[in-house]
């Protein structure tokens, strides 16, 4: 029986913790006294300092953002037709010398050719700033591009709801009208 007492002795032993753990054990215990446990309200106010500090920050992104895009936006308004007055400007010239050469001689046909070259010269900027004419010859009359001034009546079947005449161009601007075309329709 001794020898069975040895046994359960030896036993015991593998199963009790040594005190090398123990000690690890009191060792963390001790070190967790020693440091001075947080507060949890220093905590809270310094989240709180942190969120107000990213809250402000953030307000005056905004704020400066804001001031920029007004900014932007008037002198977008202010100086927006630049670039259509800078492209307008050579046919301005245009005209200029037309009048000053128009002085000198008396010769109609001359002055006709000079008007038609300064207005095939204008409706090519025109076009390059996406302006287009609407046409009118021979359509179907439509309320999107086309504005109503006259009915002419008696025109016959093959004429009713089709454009007769055009009092005044219409244009788009890239495909948005922006001066309906004044026509005369048949009925």
């Amino acid at each position: 029986m001794t020898e069975d007492k040895v046994n359960i002795e030896e036993e015991e032993k593998d199963t009790i913790p040594v005190n090398e753990e123990n000690e690890q054990e009191s060792a963390d215990a001790e070190s967790n006294e020693t440091k001075p446990e947080e507060d949890p309200l220093t905590v809270a106010e310094q989240q709180i300092a942190d969120l107000k500090d990213k809250y402000l920050r953030q307000v005056a992104e905004f704020d400066n953002y804001r001031k920029r895009t007004l900014k932007e936006r008037a002198e977008l308004i202010l100086n927006g037709g630049e670039k259509t007055i800078v492209a307008l400007l050579p046919v301005v010239d245009d005209m200029e010398r037309a009048i000053e050469n128009g002085e000198k001689t008396d010769d109609p046909q001359v002055l006709r050719e000079g008007m038609v070259l300064i207005y095939q010269k204008l409706m090519k900027t025109l076009e390059g700033m996406g302006v287009k004419k609407i046409e009118t010859a021979d359509a179907d009359f439509d309320t999107d591009v086309h504005e109503a001034v006259a009915m002419v009546p008696g025109m016959g079947d093959d004429k009713k709801g089709k454009v007769i005449d055009c009092m005044t161009t219409g244009y788009k601007l890239n495909d948005k009208v922006i001066r309906h075309a004044k026509v005369a329709v048949g009925q």
